[in-house]
């Protein structure tokens, strides 16, 4: 099971162009649009809104592809 985040927690993920830190700013535990695509979501399996914190521009992923960074 992929560890749990909460809205606050500052994370780390792998992009196309290399590592980004973020934070989390939204938690989705049902399934929603993002960007034009359906995302599924659970209680079990939730999918994580990110903000970054170079550019502001917010990513969603699941938490598996997350990591949770001391700040």
């Amino acid at each position: 099971m992929a560890e749990r985040f909460s809205v606050g927690d500052h994370v780390r993920w792998n992009s196309e162009a290399g590592y980004v830190e973020g934070v989390v700013v939204k938690k989705h535990t049902k399934d929603v649009e993002y960007k034009g695509h359906m995302r599924r979501c659970t209680e079990e399996d939730p999918q994580y809104e990110i903000r970054s914190d170079k550019t502001g521009h917010v990513a969603m992923h699941k938490g598996g592809a997350l990591t949770r960074l001391q700040r």
